[in-house]
């Protein structure tokens, strides 16, 4: 299902319900431990992507941000004014 360098590449997958109903295979959540990182204030027109580059050079690691946050949606960290943590790389 995922490439063998993917970080999804070993998570066990489950049996899952869509919205319509419909059986389908997800991805069991990964666990996340503390990740250490600095406070970075959201501004209006940020991207996890476009921090990303900033801080790491590579726009492709918008999921290192992610993941060092608390949230399953990744769009709710974009909240403006809001201080996300960006990992140390």
């Amino acid at each position: 299902m995922f490439t063998r360098d993917s970080r999804y590449a070993e998570v066990p997958t489950v049996p899952a319900k869509d919205a319509e109903g419909r059986e389908v295979t997800a991805v069991k959540l990964r666990p996340l431990g503390q990740t250490p990182g600095a406070p970075v204030m959201v501004q209006p027109s940020d991207r996890l992507d476009v921090i990303a580059e900033q801080c790491f050079g590579d726009p492709t690691q918008f999921w290192h941000i992610a993941d060092a946050n608390t949230e399953l949606d990744a769009r709710d960290l974009l909240e403006p004014g809001r201080e996300i943590k960006v990992p140390e790389r």
